[in-house]
């Protein structure tokens, strides 16, 4: 019999790339059972015209959860910060994950995190605010906080260690703006560091990597990225992409916290913590070893081939 892989925000970006994997694998060893909040969306249905099972279940119902994890043997688990901006809130529904994965007796779960960003910028340094009390940037820190939940409970884990997806330059706000005089400008606050990217259905391919490389990733931490490029690069790329020249100027990561919109000062941590950290997340962030569990992996040119038409233009 094929494993269950149950998949919690399966209609979402991550999610929904590992329900495509699995489902694109018949002869892989595994089915899928997919976990949304409304299974009666049309992005919900469209999964079950696929052939995936799909199931209601709520990151704050523990008992929902329970009942979807039941008779599973991997789980791939995944927050979504951005619905409610809360630390709190995230730390809430991660704890309900962990448990309801101890009580169904999980074998293998994968928790889609991030870096714990106050290992290299405390969230006291006055060169930048704290927030939500406690936080340099809350999305990250919450959910690096959220690891040792598994661990205290025993949950057999791989920490996947995600980053920035490509999809932002698509209703994000990442993408070129227009100057006064016409010209695109690309205006991430980089400086000359890199970033690590990645497509955000990658995440969901190379996650089901790691369920087909069985039980021995329990306990291990991956960290994952599609490709690291400087602003120069990826503005080039756009350049291609989009049929008209982009410039990068970045953009200091106070004038970024001072752009005003929600999140505003969340992001432009975020990416001091990139820019200032860089060779750490680019370095262990090892390609070769991404592409081994995701062949399939996108470059950012490749991403673009496939989405660039959904860049806005302003």
């Amino acid at each position: 019999m094929n494993k269950i892989i149950a998949v919690v925000g399966a209609t979402g970006a991550q999610g929904n790339g590992l329900v495509r994997a699995i489902l694109d694998d018949p002869d892989g060893g595994f089915t899928v059972r997919a976990l949304t909040r409304d299974a009666t969306s049309e992005k919900a249905q469209e999964l079950v015209k696929l052939g995936a099972e799909v199931i209601q279940a709520d990151n704050y119902d523990e008992e929902s959860l329970v009942k979807a994890f039941t008779g599973a043997y991997g789980a791939y688990l995944v927050t979504n910060f951005w619905a409610h901006m809360s630390a709190t809130r995230e730390q809430e529904e991660a704890a309900n994950l962990a448990r309801a994965a101890k009580t169904a007796g999980v074998a293998h779960v994968v928790w889609s995190t991030l870096e714990d960003t106050r290992d290299h910028i405390p969230a006291s340094d006055p060169r930048l605010p704290t927030l939500q009390d406690a936080y340099t940037v809350p999305h990250f820190d919450a959910k690096a906080e959220a690891d040792s939940l598994f661990t205290s409970l025993g949950v057999p884990t791989t920490f996947l260690r995600t980053t920035a997806y490509f999809d932002n330059f698509i209703g994000f706000g990442w993408e070129p703006v227009r100057d006064a005089d016409g010209t695109l400008v690309l205006n991430l606050p980089m400086g000359e560091a890199r970033l690590a990217g990645i497509a955000a259905e990658d995440i969901g391919r190379t996650a089901y990597g790691v369920f087909k490389g069985g039980p021995g990733y329990a306990g291990q931490t991956v960290h994952i990225a599609g490709e690291h490029l400087t602003g120069e690069e990826m503005a080039a790329q756009l350049s291609r992409t989009l049929g008209e020249t982009v410039v990068y100027r970045p953009l200091s990561h106070d004038a970024y916290r001072a752009l005003g919109f929600p999140g505003a000062d969340e992001i432009g941590n975020m990416f001091q913590y990139y820019t200032e950290h860089a060779d750490y997340f680019t370095g262990v962030r090892d390609l070769d070893q991404v592409r081994r569990l995701n062949p399939g992996l996108q470059t950012f040119a490749e991403w673009l081939s496939r989405n660039g038409d959904s860049i806005p233009r302003h």
